[in-house]
């Protein structure tokens, strides 16, 4: 019997050994793999970030490029035409000042700026803005049959910014201009600039992306306006920063719609110096009665417009 217990003792012994020793060898080669892909991870990562600082520095360059050439680029394209700015309330002032002074230097003239407030987009307020817009309309503007309030808002605010593409001269009176305008901000819907007056053309500057509740309909609201507005003018351009082309950013809203691409043109990254020289040549087409989506995004057609070289 004791040699049966010691024989027993001993296999488990044994056994207890061999478990430990395997283990830690197992646990070595474990570790030893881990330590591996970690130092492969590592430099992963370091690579990644290597190619991200180079890009960043090639697309600092190519911007600074951008924004010296940008004058030249557009020098006479704009040679006797006045636009007028409509902004949304996300727009950045650096985006507007980037673009008008390119306005300039293109021989525009930039006649004001009306400011589109927070309550413009805003879905609980559309029935006020519908019903206010009805009332303020002059007596030789005739509204869109369509009843949403971007397009109702577009309706009268096109006519009262832009000249007749027809004959050149305004659409309304300067008291009926006034008064409208002046109810709009009264009603907390618009803010005027000093010695705004009409143009032959339009360009409206909306920010990025539409985020939070009700985003999709905001979007809706400036992607419609701007579509009526082209339609009162000699033409009129929508234009955003980078991501108003995706997911509920105004610029994604028409580009989704074939019949309004075929008339509005849009720029996807207007917070650029060379998105905003394509807003100047996507403005110069417009007045000819050319549209396209232009910019960076994947729904954009092109950079730019095909005819920025000839």
């Amino acid at each position: 019997m004791r040699n049966h217990v010691i024989s027993i003792a001993a296999v488990f012994l044994a056994l207890a050994v061999g478990v430990v020793l395997g283990s830690t060898s197992l646990s070595n080669r474990v570790l030893g793999g881990l330590a591996d892909d970690r130092a492969n991870l590592s430099k992963q990562v370091s690579d990644l970030q290597s190619k991200q600082t180079d890009l960043t520095g090639r697309l600092t360059d190519a911007d600074r490029y951008a924004l010296a050439t940008g004058p030249l680029a557009v020098r006479g394209a704009l040679d006797g035409k006045s636009v007028v700015l409509i902004t949304t309330a996300d727009a950045k002032t650096t985006d507007r000042d980037g673009v008008a002074a390119l306005l300039r230097a293109a021989g525009a003239t930039v006649t004001g700026e009306l400011q589109l407030t927070d309550a413009f987009t805003d879905p609980t307020k559309s029935d006020q803005l519908r019903s206010l817009v009805t009332r303020l309309l002059p007596a030789g503007v005739q509204l869109p049959t369509a009843s949403d309030p971007g397009t109702l808002a577009g309706g009268l605010i096109g006519p009262l910014l832009l000249l007749d593409k027809t004959s050149g001269k305004p659409q309304a009176s300067p008291d009926e201009t006034a008064a409208a305008l002046t109810g709009l901000a009264s009603g907390g819907y618009v803010r005027q600039g000093q010695g705004l007056h009409a143009a032959q053309l339009a360009l409206v500057l909306t920010g990025g992306a539409a985020s939070g509740n009700g985003a999709a309909d905001r979007a809706a609201v400036i992607a419609r306006f701007a579509t009526q507005v082209q339609r009162s003018g000699g033409g009129t351009v929508l234009a955003g920063r980078t991501g108003s082309a995706d997911n509920f950013g105004p610029l994604a809203v028409v580009r989704a719609d074939g019949a309004t691409t075929s008339v509005l043109s849009t720029v996807d990254d207007v917070d650029n110096a060379a998105g905003q020289v394509v807003t100047v040549l996507a403005l110069r087409d417009a007045a000819a009665g050319k549209s396209g989506n232009y910019g960076t995004a994947g729904n954009a057609q092109a950079p730019a417009p095909t005819s920025a070289t000839g």
